[in-house]
């Protein structure tokens, strides 16, 4: 068993253009578990126009790994809400 102090907590705060793509970006991100959740806990939330990802890992060799796992992740949602968000939108006729 672990304690408390066997872990490594790393914090990150992404801000968006909006509180509304925050919120996108954390509905798109936590559908996807931790590969190893007795490993890695994360906490995904949203102040106002600000994602915040807590990671607590068992070792920093994992740290490392799924911080670059969840910055690929947000760099994608970046890139997509550019692509289709709002000025795409204003595109399209339905």
């Amino acid at each position: 068993m672990t304690s408390d102090t066997d872990w490594h907590t790393i914090t990150i705060r992404i801000p968006f253009a909006s509180a509304k793509h925050a919120e996108i970006a954390l509905q798109a991100i936590q559908v996807d578990p931790e590969l190893q959740p007795h490993a890695v806990k994360r906490t995904l939330s949203v102040e106002d126009d600000v994602l915040i990802a807590t990671f607590d890992t068992l070792t920093v060799r994992l740290a490392r790994l799924t911080v670059n796992a969840f910055l690929e992740n947000v760099d994608l949602v970046v890139r997509t809400l550019q692509e289709f968000g709002p000025a795409a939108a204003q595109h399209i006729h339905v």
